[in-house]
């Protein structure tokens, strides 16, 4: 028989706040805010929707002192509403100063990203990234120590390129480029535990656009570190594009046991909402089974046998009406989120399939009777006809999960 599951990758496992990554922990979601962090309203209003979809931790951009300042009054507005979400403060340029001067926003936030190809320039790089480091162990903070595509250390660009020009067997560009990035990474580690950092409170991360780019980088990067791994495909996109880049990639890496923490960098739409990047993450990791987040609609694409639309209302509506749901069924049904629920548009697989799932309904196809067969578990136990069948199946739907994963 074949084994389908990732196999197991032994990183060390990093507290922040209440949630662990790396270790055995299950693969995190995380996102990131677009709001001006000093505006404290906006800010905890996003937070609040990014949460309650999903997102286990949530990035601020901080990057004045106004955004600094708002981050312990963000932290208490989000308390005193039972949102219980690390913030992890994203840090370019000037963080030494902003954590320096606002010891509140130091100890407020549950982690610090640190992007070590721009923390400074010549002997302030090693200066400035040291300060960040000395808060960190000072208020006993993780860090991510982010590499990015976009913005490297120039310094090691310069050296590593200069090395590999003096090789009898150098390397092509892009495989240079892929060694600076994973080198930017463990060496900017080794730098943050010499100066005092706990191995246990780093987490790295080496983004880059390009899937195959990405791919290679993170195999080399979990080949030679046991650190917990965050990933990412950055600037990945708008819509599907963004979205299928970031599942090609990240699908591949978290098959091969590589991966403790997720973000899907999605541009959102003029008026897009930015919590779609949290639902895709979490349907990416259900998908692979790595996960279970809500209870999972099997439905069929349509074809000619199914020139009415019914079934793809009923499909949408019982897709919205269970993630809807979840934030009670979490609280008072567990094991919910792994449910299935067919909505089947015709004959020819409808029955199949929905004895496949916990639930199913296969609806009449052109030429059908006008009838509906409901199964539970298997087995048919209702038919459902009229105008109510999907006031009827979603009653049956709710019914279910109340018998099967009550307390």
């Amino acid at each position: 028989m074949l084994d389908t599951h990732p196999p197991a990758r032994h990183s060390v496992a990093v507290q922040v706040g209440h949630v662990v990554i790396g270790g055995n922990s299950p693969i995190v979601v995380q996102s990131m805010t677009n709001t001006d962090t000093a505006d404290v309203a906006a800010t905890v209003k996003q937070i609040r929707e990014l949460a309650q979809a999903g997102s286990e931790l949530v990035r601020l951009t901080i990057n004045t002192d106004g955004a600094a300042r708002a981050v312990a009054e963000i932290a208490e507005q989000l308390q005193q509403a039972d949102v219980d979400v690390p913030l992890i403060g994203d840090f370019h340029f000037n963080g030494h100063k902003l954590l320096a001067n606002n010891p509140d926003c130091a100890q407020a936030l549950a982690k610090y990203r640190i992007n070590p190809g721009n923390v400074g320039r010549g002997k302030k790089r090693d200066e400035q990234f040291a300060e960040m480091i000395e808060i960190a162990c000072r208020y006993e903070k993780p860090v991510r120590i982010g590499v990015n595509w976009g913005s490297l250390d120039q310094a090691l660009v310069a050296r590593l390129m200069d090395d590999n020009a003096r090789r009898i067997d150098a390397k092509d560009a892009q495989d240079i480029m892929h060694e600076i990035m994973v080198t930017s990474a463990l060496e900017s580690a080794a730098q943050a535990e010499a100066l005092g950092m706990p191995r246990n409170r780093i987490i790295l991360s080496a983004k880059m656009s390009g899937v195959q780019d990405l791919i290679a980088v993170y195999r080399e990067l979990s080949a030679q570190s046991d650190h917990a791994l965050h990933l990412g495909l950055t600037e990945a996109g708008m819509g599907s594009k963004g979205i299928v880049a970031s599942t090609a990639a990240l699908s591949v890496l978290l098959q091969e046991g590589i991966g403790d923490t997720i973000r899907i960098s999605l541009t959102p739409e003029p008026g897009g909402d930015r919590c779609r990047e949290v639902i895709v993450a979490q349907e990416l990791l259900q998908a692979m089974e790595l996960r279970h987040f809500t209870p999972a609609v099997i439905a069929c694409p349509g074809c000619g046998r199914t020139t009415s639309h019914y079934f793809q209302q009923l499909a949408q509506d019982i897709q919205t009406h269970l993630r809807e749901q979840m934030p009670v069924w979490r609280q008072h049904h567990p094991g919910v989120e792994e449910m299935k629920v067919a909505v089947m548009g015709c004959v020819v697989n409808g029955p199949g399939e929905s004895k496949h799932a916990n639930i199913g309904i296969s609806l009449p196809g052109t030429g059908e009777s006008p009838v509906a067969p409901v199964y539970v578990d298997g087995e048919k136990t209702v038919t459902l006809k009229g105008d109510a069948i999907a006031a009827d199946f979603q009653k049956i739907v709710d019914d279910y999960v109340v018998r099967r994963y009550g307390k």
